[in-house]
């Protein structure tokens, strides 16, 4: 494996480790459990789409898009899926 995949298998059981926790604590907290999971997400869209334009070529061509996909999604405002 090269490095790359290591990290996005690091951060991706890092996630699911998150994600039952989260399931757990939204479950005791009612309605203010769905608008911090939507800020949540908003937050992550937000900083998963800036990294998406700073990855290099290389990077880019390991996940399967091409530098025109990534600026697309890039761009787009976090609100927006």
């Amino acid at each position: 494996m090269n490095g790359l995949s290591d990290v996005r298998l690091t951060l991706h059981s890092q996630e699911l480790a998150t994600g039952q926790n989260n399931g757990t604590r939204e479950a005791g907290m009612g309605h203010a459990s769905s608008s911090l999971s939507r800020w949540d997400r908003f937050w992550r869209r937000l900083h998963t789409r800036k990294a998406l334009l700073a990855l290099t070529a290389d990077q880019l061509k390991d996940i399967g898009l091409t530098r025109e996909q990534a600026r697309e999604e890039g761009l787009k405002p976090f609100w927006r899926i």
